[in-house]
C-alpha cells in the first residue's frame, strides 16, 4: 500500500480520501504526474476507451489525453472534479467511485488508478472494475513513490513519513478475486523540480497531513522548510521518484461461468 503512515482500517482510510477534498488546489499546484514512457506501458500506445479511476485532479487524465485516449475520469470529491473539467476538456469528468461506476457493463478496454487504488474498498470495487471491462481488458495501477535512495529525500520522508507500495493493497486482492490473470510490474523513474511553496503545498496534499489542524501543520512545514535550506541551490529542489506500474488482464468471462 502506498501509505504514509500505517492506516489501521478501511473506514479511516475513507476519512482521510475525503481529506482531499480540503487541499484539491494544492494537489494539483504540487502533485507530479507521471513519466509518459510509464503511462504507455500502463495504456498502450493505441487509442482505447480508458476509464481513469479516483482521477483526483486528473494529473494521470490529461497524461492519457494527450496520448490520444478516450477518457472517462470518475472522481468522488467535486473540489477534485473541477480541476479535470479546466485543464482537461476532452475527458469525459463524472462523479462515482470505485465501488460503484456510472458506466455501463464492458465500456471500457482498461481501468486504470492512479495513487489511488489502496483507498478502494477492493472487495466491491474489483468486481465493478471487472464489470465495465470488455473481453480482454486490463486493470493498471501506478504510484509515484519519493526514492528514498536519495539522502536529501531520505531526510525528507524521516520529517513527514514514508511511502511504500506493498502487495497487500496491489497484487493480493487482484489476484485473490479470481477476475484477473497474471500480474505484471514495472518501475520507471523521474526528478520533480520544487520551489520552496510547491515543495511545502506537496507536503500539505498528503493526507496525512491535511487532516490535521493548522497548527499541527506547522511543526512539519519548519522541518521541510529547513531541509529545504540545507539542500536546495537556486531556490529549487530536484525531488526524485520511482514510478511503480502494475496490470492485469481481465480473465475471459467464459471462465467465470
Amino acid at each position: 500500500m502506498a501509505r504514509d503512515d500505517v492506516i489501521v482500517n478501511r473506514d479511516e482510510r475513507r476519512g482521510r480520501a475525503t481529506s482531499f477534498a480540503s487541499v484539491a488546489d494544492a494537489y494539483e499546484r504540487a502533485r507530479p504526474s507521471y513519466p509518459d514512457d510509464a503511462v504507455r506501458w500502463l495504456a498502450g500506445s493505441e487509442p482505447a476507451e480508458i476509464v481513469d479511476l479516483g482521477a483526483g485532479t486528473g494529473k494521470l487524465t490529461r497524461s492519457l489525453v494527450g496520448l490520444g485516449h478516450r477518457v472517462a475520469a470518475i472522481e468522488p470529491l467535486a473540489e477534485m472534479r473541477a480541476h479535470i473539467e479546466k485543464t482537461a476538456p476532452a475527458a469525459c469528468v463524472l462523479e462515482g467511485s470505485a465501488e460503484s461506476i456510472p458506466l455501463p457493463d464492458a465500456s471500457a478496454d482498461l481501468v486504470i488508478s492512479a495513487q489511488a487504488f489502496h483507498w478502494f474498498d477492493h472487495a466491491r470495487a474489483l468486481p465493478e472494475i471487472a464489470r465495465v471491462l470488455r473481453p480482454g481488458g486490463w486493470i493498471a495501477l501506478v504510484w509515484n513513490v519519493r526514492d528514498d535512495r536519495v539522502p536529501w529525500v531520505a531526510s525528507l520522508s524521516e520529517a513527514i513519513g514514508s511511502e511504500t507500495v506493498d502487495s497487500d493493497d496491489t497484487e493480493e486482492p487482484i489476484v485473490a478475486s479470481g477476475l484477473f490473470g497474471p500480474f505484471e510490474e514495472a518501475v520507471f523513474g523521474f526528478a520533480q523540480r520544487l520551489d520552496r511553496e510547491t515543495l511545502l503545498d506537496l507536503v500539505l496534499s498528503r493526507s496525512y497531513c491535511a487532516t490535521k489542524p493548522a497548527v499541527e501543520r506547522e511543526p512539519v512545514f519548519a522541518a521541510v522548510s529547513e531541509i529545504f535550506d540545507q539542500h536546495a541551490a537556486d531556490g529549487m529542489i530536484e525531488l526524485h521518484y520511482v514510478t511503480e506500474c502494475f496490470r492485469a488482464q481481465r480473465r475471459d468471462r467464459r471462465s467465470d461461468d
